[in-house]
């Protein structure tokens, strides 16, 4: 398989809206900023405003990756169309099956899948395993909190003791800790869970699907600083 777009120091600023705030997240570093369409979701965007984040990134190693949740295979593949994307987050219940068929129909795309995480890592290892019958594998998992009734951007901690001591990263997908971080807690949660990448949305707001210049900054910083420290 070829080798995932997360590497080590992956930082992923998610929920961005407008091309400011996507050139202000490249210029600080970032590796990647999600664009949620999940119309349920503060931070949700019309595929007309991604369109302008995507050609404005073009120009950056920042990349956009456009996040789904049961979604239909034909609404995401009409909005990368319409976008331009090439890698896409699945934070819903998508199945091992539907990213088997995203991949064999566009083996081009970069493919992360979110897993919201209560007392246990059986759920995604059990996903995995379905992968590798499938001959499918994932560009990174992405570990969040559990929280009933939610798809994620709760605000919540993820348990980053059981990701830790659980998650087995020689032989599964890059991991990309999410949930609830924030400027402050980034660093610990860094050393801590000892993560490829880390992403975070509400974490980096002054409301709800408003980015806040000076927190982005700082959890840029506090990120950068932390995975340098780890290499």
């Amino acid at each position: 398989m070829p080798r995932s777009f997360v590497t080590s120091g992956w930082i992923k600023v998610c929920g961005v809206r407008d091309v400011a705030t996507a050139e202000l997240a490249a210029k600080a570093g970032a590796s990647a900023v999600g664009l949620n369409f999940f119309t349920k979701s503060p931070r949700c965007i019309a595929p007309a405003d991604a369109a302008r984040i995507v050609l404005a990134l073009s120009a950056t190693s920042t990349r956009p990756v456009g996040l789904f949740v049961n979604h239909s295979r034909d609404e995401i593949e009409s909005i990368a169309r319409q976008t331009g994307l090439a890698a896409i987050q699945l934070h819903g219940d998508e199945t091992p099956e539907f990213v088997a068929e995203l991949q064999q129909r566009h083996p081009d795309w970069g493919i992360l899948k979110a897993f919201r995480i209560g007392e246990s890592l059986c759920a995604v290892a059990e996903f995995l395993v379905e992968c590798d019958r499938l001959n499918t594998r994932l560009d990174g998992c992405l570990l969040d909190a559990r929280v009933d009734g939610s798809f994620g951007g709760t605000g919540k901690v993820a348990p980053w003791e059981l990701i830790a001591r659980d998650y087995a990263g020689t032989n599964w997908p890059p991991l990309i800790l999410a949930g609830g971080l924030t400027p402050d807690n980034v660093a610990a949660a860094i050393k801590s869970v000892r993560p490829m990448g880390v992403d975070s949305a509400g974490g980096v707001e002054s409301s709800p699907g408003v980015k806040e210049t000076k927190l982005l900054a700082r959890f840029m910083a506090e990120a950068q600083r932390a995975f340098a420290q780890l290499s």
